[in-house]
């Protein structure tokens, strides 16, 4: 079955990237525009180092590699599943409804439908950052090995947010902002160190949504950084337990979703 949802994914995946390669100026100019416009968030990181050598802490290598590897977690994720904040349109539009009764599943629909290409633009400057941070950290092999595992846990969680946010909107069809705060918002939380946000906000996202396992934990653990709020060290390697229970909660949370679903009739 899942050989099977990957397998209709990518060919759903390529046709929508055929459809967008007739276009290729189009294309060149939207995937140029989006690496430029998501370049801008490291702008806004290299204008505050330009009044000071750390923030919160960490200098701007390292905060470029906490944003690289959560820029790419979340273009990764954005990617696969970003699709699924939409299902609040799809519903009341009824198209929906038509992917209930293809022989593929609702979700692998749901997330290829409409594949944009120029997604790749926020996924190759998140690539750029991280691989400009890289060297200047010189992080020994001895704790490097935590790089790929967080990138992999945070496209997990990201996914698993995108996904009960997309299943809360079969209850609040009306609300794909709920939705982005999670998401976006997240993205966004995740591009600084932690320690620059307030206590009750950083045990928020560490217990209750786990943003923080996306790349703050283990980039302590990377970086060699100690916890300014002192919390647990395991921690640092609870990354993929906390996404194997996302994914769980992100499972059920869509099952519910679908079983309660209503047709709208249109």
């Amino acid at each position: 079955m899942i050989a099977t949802n990957v397998r209709m994914y990518l060919l759903l995946v390529v046709t929508w990237m055929r459809a967008a390669a007739q276009y290729r100026g189009s294309l060149a100019l939207l995937t140029a525009g989006s690496f430029v416009v998501n370049g801008l968030d490291i702008a806004a990181i290299w204008v505050i180092f330009a009044h000071t050598t750390r923030l919160g802490g960490f200098t701007l290598p390292e905060v470029m590699f906490l944003y690289g590897t959560a820029g790419v977690s979340f273009a990764l994720a954005d990617m696969l599943a970003g699709n699924t904040d939409k299902i609040g349109a799809y519903i009341k539009s009824g198209a929906f409804d038509t992917m209930l009764i293809r022989p593929v599943s609702p979700f692998v629909q749901l997330a290829a439908d409409s594949f944009s290409p120029p997604r790749f633009g926020r996924l190759g400057q998140a690539v750029v950052v991280l691989g400009i941070a890289l060297p200047q950290l010189g992080v020994p092999w001895s704790r490097a090995w935590m790089i790929p595992v967080m990138i992999l846990c945070g496209l997990v969680i990201f996914i698993a947010i995108w996904t009960i946010a997309g299943a809360a909107q079969f209850l609040l069809v009306d609300a794909p902002e709920v939705a982005n705060a999670f998401t976006y918002g997240g993205n966004q939380l995740t591009q600084y160190p932690f320690s620059v946000y307030g206590g009750e906000l950083v045990r928020g996202v560490t217990f209750i949504v786990p943003l923080a396992f996306v790349n703050w934990q283990p980039g302590l653990y990377v970086l060699d950084h100690a916890d300014p709020l002192g919390l647990p060290y395991a921690l640092r390697f609870a990354s993929p337990v906390a996404a194997l229970i996302m994914a769980l909660l992100a499972t059920l949370a869509w099952r519910a979703g679908l079983r309660r679903y209503r047709s709208t009739g249109s």
